[in-house]
């Protein structure tokens, strides 16, 4: 029996990356998926690469309405929810002395602000059982540079995971979330800097992780969909680090 059979998935920031392999990965394991994102386009192309059960929803987390359409889209199409993965994101990098207002406001919004109001949508459609599981980052615990705003928003988000564990127990719902290290994703494409110092950057990322490499969103997919699955149903109020070592050292 596949490890998802007739499960309901949403998985926000679908259309590119993490969020998109997990889809696949979670279609092939027998679930319903709704697959949202900010680009229409985006999901349109999308939607021409997957096979199984699934709609995608054009919304914005970082707009409390669009939450809400989404939520009431993923609803309306396939009742409630087993699984909610919060896993839309921005990481756009800006040194201390430069942090503006809108910067600050556009990353707490996306990656703060957004996935909890999605899960004030979801809780009343979550099926007692269920799952919530979050994309966070390693960076909260380093020092990367030009990445402090980036990193509190990630630590707000780590803290807020640990209340909702509680707040959910009478329900069975797991609360998890997933670290990444380094990922070949799209999202250091979108940090709005030169092709070569991303390059560079990247780089120097891989050479600090012990196993010398990026991770791929694939691998990222694989901890998602355990996570989700019956296979870590003991397992409540964790963040796993899949970063290839680079928070121990």
């Amino acid at each position: 029996m596949k490890k998802l059979e007739n499960k309901v998935a949403v998985i926000t920031g679908a259309n590119s990356g993490i969020g998109l392999a997990t889809a696949k990965l979670y279609l092939k394991e027998g679930a319903k998926v709704v697959l949202s994102g900010r680009r229409q386009e985006a999901l349109d192309e999308v939607a021409k690469q997957l096979e199984g059960d699934f709609i995608t929803v054009k919304a914005d987390v970082s707009v409390a309405a669009e939450n809400k359409a989404l939520i009431s889209a993923a609803t309306a199409k396939y009742g409630k929810i087993d699984i909610l993965f919060l896993n839309a994101g921005i990481a756009p990098p800006t040194p201390a002395h430069e942090v503006t207002e809108e910067h600050y406001d556009t990353l707490f919004n996306t990656n703060v602000k957004g996935p909890i109001l999605a899960v004030k949508e979801a809780l009343p459609n979550i099926q007692d059982g269920g799952t919530i599981l979050f994309t966070n980052s390693i960076v909260h615990q380093k020092g990367f540079e030009g990445l402090g705003i980036y990193s509190a928003t990630k630590g707000a988000l780590r803290a807020y995971q640990r209340v909702l564990t509680s707040e959910v127990k009478t329900r069975g719902i797991r609360v998890n979330s997933i670290a990444p290290g380094p990922i070949d994703t799209p999202i250091y494409g979108k940090m709005g800097l030169p092709d070569d110092v991303v390059e560079e950057m990247g780089k120097g990322f891989a050479q600090q992780v012990p196993l010398g490499r990026f991770g791929t969103s694939e691998e990222i997919a694989k901890t998602a969909l355990f996570l989700a699955s019956e296979d870590a149903s003991y397992i409540n109020g964790i963040e796993i680090e899949v970063d290839g070592g680079l928070s121990q050292v």
